[in-house]
């Protein structure tokens, strides 16, 4: 381990008091390698908080990499109070890294052209400019995962952006599997609406099922038609889905799906 020349590290770790720094790492790793002469990283540290604990804030993180001279650092803090946590998420930029996990409204963007699978998590609401910022942020995404219960507080604005022609649709090009089980259905018409998102491949797709036919209104929206063309793949399995109207809303998705759903 001390030859090592190249390291490149990965870590989402669970944290009591401090989380991991520029100080932890010269510490635990580029003190004992003489030879490192490159260094990236992506790390997550998680916290959970209460009235004791004394959390340092981002520039205080930011100062302990002040001498890591040959990366650029990005660091972001997010706070969940429901959830009684807080998370630390420092990476050198750019980055090589294939995912990124629990992102948020704090992401600051960039672009991030190796990613294949993200997850978003956050306890304030996802807005459609957070979408035109995860897919310009990261255009060859196949994977999404999206965990948001709470309402979007702009979507009217977005309705009358729309009949005015000035909404930006968000284009996931590359996208091949969509998990929005774990959402409030505004994100549902998000993903789904035509006038707000566009897929340029067929998709799996995980929902709930109350939740499909909830948006779709039984399969009879237009607005949502068009995307849900485009699922070959979908989960979970429902008795609903021997009904002409789901095979006409889902021409896609193959009988065979049904049966390898159900068994999934």
């Amino acid at each position: 381990m001390s030859n090592l020349e190249i390291l490149n590290l990965s870590l989402s770790i669970l944290v009591k008091e401090t989380f991991i720094d520029g100080h932890n790492l010269k510490n635990k790793i580029i003190n004992h390698m003489s030879q490192l002469n490159k260094f990236t990283f992506n790390i997550c540290s998680v916290m959970r908080i209460n009235n004791q604990i004394i959390l340092l804030s981002k520039e205080d993180i930011q100062n302990t990499f002040k001498d890591f001279q040959y990366t650029q650092m990005i660091c972001y803090m997010d706070h969940f109070r429901k959830r009684k946590e807080c998370q630390c998420h420092v990476y050198t930029y750019p980055s090589q890294m294939s995912y990124y996990q629990y992102l948020s409204n704090q992401f600051p963007g960039g672009y991030y052209s190796y990613v294949r699978f993200v997850s978003l998590y956050d306890e304030y609401p996802f807005e459609h400019e957070f979408f035109l910022q995860i897919a310009q942020s990261f255009p060859f995404i196949e994977k999404l995962v999206l965990i948001n219960r709470e309402p979007q507080q702009h979507k009217q604005s977005y309705k009358s952006m729309n009949d005015n022609c000035h909404l930006s649709i968000v284009e996931y090009s590359h996208l091949i599997e969509l998990n929005i089980e774990q959402i409030h259905d505004d994100y549902v018409e998000e993903f789904l609406c035509d006038t707000k998102t566009c897929f340029r491949k067929n998709i799996r797709l995980g929902i709930v099922d109350k939740t499909l036919l909830r948006v779709t209104k039984h399969f009879t929206r237009k607005d949502t038609r068009r995307n849900c063309i485009k699922v070959d793949s979908l989960l979970p399995w429902s008795d609903w889905r021997s009904l002409k109207s789901f095979q006409e809303y889902f021409p896609s998705v193959k009988r065979t799906d049904y049966i390898c759903s159900f068994f999934t």
